[in-house]
Parts: structure tokens; sequence; C-alpha cells
């Protein structure tokens, strides 16, 4: 199924540093990364061009100072772009007022950052409501609005707690519980769970998989790790030296790695975790018997057992329920020893 887009970044630069703007300018909008080091300026975001669409988890990544958190700020004009043109839903957030950037952000945008930011002043109940507050609704109304949010992050029963009273991974669901209460069209999330310890952040990438579940959000989710991005990502965009140097699904990156850079971040990632059935079956319809059906799209990593201890083949079936394929063991045990699939 196609779907539209929602935001649509176009050429995007961030350029930090003496007369940035006016170098930029009389270079005609682009610079070099000779340019920008004989001037001694920092091209923190250069020449992005990405286009996110409705209702997908689109991961950037990279490793620190790669650019990815300066994008995303430049992605909700936080941070105000050098150059380039961002539409949401068809507008140019760069030739918005303040005015119309602050509406867009109060009613249309929700953000999550690493530190919470949570008014330790105020309860939980009083947290989750506070952009409602701020927004001018009744207070009836962004309290019951608030109480659906705290519910829908696993938090009932603790709205009168204060911030101190609750573990990090608790004041994490109070901060997401707060920027989903503005019911967002789109959801920038920076970093969200990287303060927090492996299990819980674990625990709270399966909340987080469980609440797009329900809500279907448009989702801008950053991250330096590629486990956390392959987990939750329908596609990934990888940063390097403020540019983007691929775009693609997580099974593509690896497959395919455009740079020796994006092979690097994927080479010690098992492969089971990553492949779908799609990239091991065999295509057509099987002859004779085989064990069950399974999904194009499922990860092997999730019906390995399955497969492996059948002396049968499965079919391979797309979600409409037609045969494309057929897999046996062998092609699983391959992936899992690291043979038969190459880039």
């Amino acid at each position: 199924m196609e779907h539209s887009i929602l935001l649509d970044c176009r050429e995007v630069w961030k350029i930090y540093g003496a007369r940035a703007d006016d170098l930029f300018k009389s270079h005609g909008n682009r610079l070099s990364a000779e340019d920008l080091a004989a001037h001694g300026l920092i091209g923190a975001v250069r020449a992005v061009n990405v286009q996110i669409r409705q209702g997908e988890i689109f991961v950037i990544m990279g490793l620190s100072g790669s650019g990815k958190s300066t994008l995303v700020r430049c992605l909700s004009r936080l941070i105000e772009p050098t150059g380039g043109e961002i539409l949401f839903e068809g507008r140019n957030l760069l030739a918005m007022t303040d005015r119309e950037m602050i509406a867009i952000r109060r009613k249309k945008m929700g953000m999550v950052f690493q530190h919470f930011a949570l008014l330790p002043h105020l309860t939980v109940l009083q947290n989750a409501a506070f952009p409602l507050e701020v927004q001018g609704m009744p207070q009836a109304e962004r309290e019951a609005r608030a109480r659906e949010m705290i519910e829908l992050v696993g938090l009932k029963g603790r709205e009168a707690y204060f911030p101190r009273q609750l573990s990090g991974g608790q004041q994490q669901r109070v901060g997401i519980a707060r920027s989903l209460a503005v019911e967002p069209d789109l959801w920038f999330l920076d970093e969200p769970f990287s303060a927090l310890d492996p299990l819980i952040r674990r625990e709270m990438q399966d909340e987080f998989l469980r609440l797009q579940g329900l809500l279907h959000k448009t989702i801008v989710f950053i991250t330096h790790d590629f486990d956390e991005a392959i987990r939750l990502a329908d596609r990934i965009a990888v940063m390097k030296d403020g540019a983007i140097v691929q775009v693609a699904t997580p099974e593509e990156l690896v497959l395919h790695p455009a740079t020796a850079y994006v092979e690097d971040f994927t080479r010690h990632i098992p492969r089971a975790k990553v492949l779908s059935l799609r990239s091991v079956m065999t295509p057509g319809v099987p002859e004779g018997a085989t064990a069950g059906d399974l999904l194009v799209s499922e990860r092997i990593e999730t019906v390995a057992d399955r497969i492996e201890s059948s002396a049968l083949p499965y079919r391979v079936l797309t979600e409409a329920g037609e045969v494309v394929g057929h897999v046996g063991r062998q092609a699983v045990i391959d992936v899992l020893i690291g043979r038969g699939i190459t880039r």
C-alpha cells in the first residue's frame, strides 16, 4: 500500500560558524567539505533530502556527532536551518511565522527527548495534561485525555505520584503520555530510551511497538544503536558528517550497504534478526507435502525453531494469502551460521 508523504525535507542545511548564512548564499546555497573547512564552518546538516511517509517509523541513526539530533531539531524548527525546504502537509515550515510554528508544535507535533524534562512539582496527571493546559483546554477535558494516555502507557494508578517517586522507565512513560496527549500527527523521539538500563530499554521498545500498533503514528526516531533501529524501524536513514548516506529498510541496509560506513554499522548484527523469509525462500509453489504456512515478512529469528525442527518445508505466503515461495531448514541454517546470503 502506498503511503502519502507527511514530511518532505529538501536540500536542508544547518551550518555553524561566523557569517555562515552569507557564505552559504554566496556559494549558491551549497558548500563543499573543502569550502566549510576553508572558512572554519561546521556542516552539522548537509544537503539532506528525505521523505517521511504517513504512519511509518522512520529511524535516523549515526554515531555521536553525525548530525542526527540537529536534523530532527531542524525538522521541527527548534533549530533554524541555514537553507532548504521542509514541507509538512504540503506547507513549507521555513516560510511560517513564529506564531504559526508554535501552533503546529502544540497541536500537530509531539516530542520526546532523552532527558524526560518532567516538571518536578507536578503530578503524573498534571505533567501528562500540561501541553493541553498550554493549549487552553478546560481542566476536566484535559485531565480525561491525560488519564487515557496514562493508562495507555501502563501507569494507571500512579496519576497522583510525583516524578521523584517513579523509576527512570516510568518517568519516560510519563514523557511519552505527555507527548501523545496532544494527538500529534508527527512524533519526534530523540534517543528516548538511551538513558535507561538495558532491560528497561527493551521493555520500553516493546511498549513503543505496542503503542504504534494501536495508534499508527508517523514517527521520526533517533538512535545510535543499530539493534534498536532494526527492531523499531520501517526505514532507516544512516547519517555521517551531517549527510545522509543511505535510506533503506533494515533488510536492505544489511544486504546492500551503500558505503563501507554503512557496512561497518551492520557487520556484527546477526542476519536472522534482520532478514525476512523473503530473502531466503525459494520462489514458486512447492511440490509435495508442506509443514504449514508462514508469512513472507516474518523475520527468520522468530520462525527459525519451527522451520529447523521440521523435515518438511513451509509454504511462504503474502499478507493476502498468495503462495510466493517455500523455505526449508537448510536455508535457515545457512543464515544462522552466516552462510548463503550475499550482499
